[in-house]
């Protein structure tokens, strides 16, 4: 940065708080973000290293895609990580099921997939725990991976 860069900085950063409006620092600050710098640390990254989430988009909107129909507790992009809150089918109100999701790499690949669920059935007033079956689960890895091949397939006009 040049000289009356810094000063022009200085200027709005002790400016702004007292007598600039928010519409001047918006305008500045987007100003000062074209003073180089920045355009040589993006001409250095490879396309395969920008993202905007922590792990593979495609398998994160898969995922969040195959589980839409249930409450989310938690959904953590940067972590690859997605909890649902309880499900009651209203076909069978005596059960309920919560779903974690863990995309583990960057990478679309079946191995970067990780599905839990935990059942728990109506029994004297209060929920107990039951078992899942293990092809619920694959189901829904499968689910997930298939979606996740569509949408990419899709975004590169195949």
């Amino acid at each position: 940065m040049t000289g009356s860069t810094v000063n022009r900085l200085l200027t709005v950063r002790t400016l702004a708080p007292k007598a600039m409006g928010a519409g001047l620092c918006v305008v500045a600050a987007l100003a000062l973000a074209g003073c180089g710098g920045k355009k040589e640390v993006r001409a250095e990254l490879a396309p395969s290293q920008v993202t905007t989430i922590g792990v593979n988009s495609y398998l994160w909107r898969a995922s969040l895609d195959s589980v839409s129909f249930m409450p989310l507790l938690q959904s953590d992009s940067a972590g690859g990580v997605i909890i649902t809150d309880w499900y009651v089918n209203p076909k069978s109100p005596t059960e309920r099921v919560k779903v974690s999701i863990a995309i583990l790499d960057q990478d679309l690949r079946a191995d970067a997939l990780r599905v839990t669920a935990v059942r728990e059935v109506a029994q004297g007033g209060g929920w107990v725990p039951a078992p899942v079956q293990a092809a619920t689960v694959q189901k829904l890895e499968d689910i997930i991976l298939t979606r996740a091949r569509d949408l990419r397939r899709d975004s590169i006009g195949g």
